[in-house]
């Protein structure tokens, strides 16, 4: 019995040397946990700069999409007169060609031949 007790009391004594082993990984335990949190706080702040960075690239996408609109307005507001003024001239161009064409004509039945007018070559 006594080598019983004598034996348990070793045991016991083992255990209790082990148990201040364990201090140790709890340690790194705790260090890891710290590195983990700080690189999870870390990856929280990118990400919401990340995020804010896409909210300015998305705000100035949609200035850029309004800008677009507006010059693409323009330029067919410009275009739209540009084919006015293109058909105004060429009509004037027809009404003065009609009006030479018909002093030709005039001067021509008039005899008025002695008159030389410049040839449109």
């Amino acid at each position: 019995m006594a080598l019983t007790m004598m034996a348990a009391i070793g045991i016991g004594m083992k255990q209790e040397k082990k148990m201040p082993a364990t201090p140790a990984p709890e340690n790194e335990l705790k260090k890891r946990n710290e590195e983990l949190e700080k690189e999870l706080r870390e990856s929280k702040e990118r990400e919401e700069q990340m995020k804010r960075e896409l909210q300015s690239a998305w705000e100035r996408l949609r200035v850029a999409e309004e800008a677009e609109e507006r010059l693409c307005s323009q330029l067919g507001e410009l275009e739209a007169e540009a084919v006015y003024h293109a058909r105004d001239y060429h009509a004037r161009i027809v009404s003065l060609m009609d009006q030479l064409s018909r002093a030709q004509s005039l001067l021509l039945k008039t005899g008025a031949s002695s008159i030389s007018l410049p040839s449109s070559s």
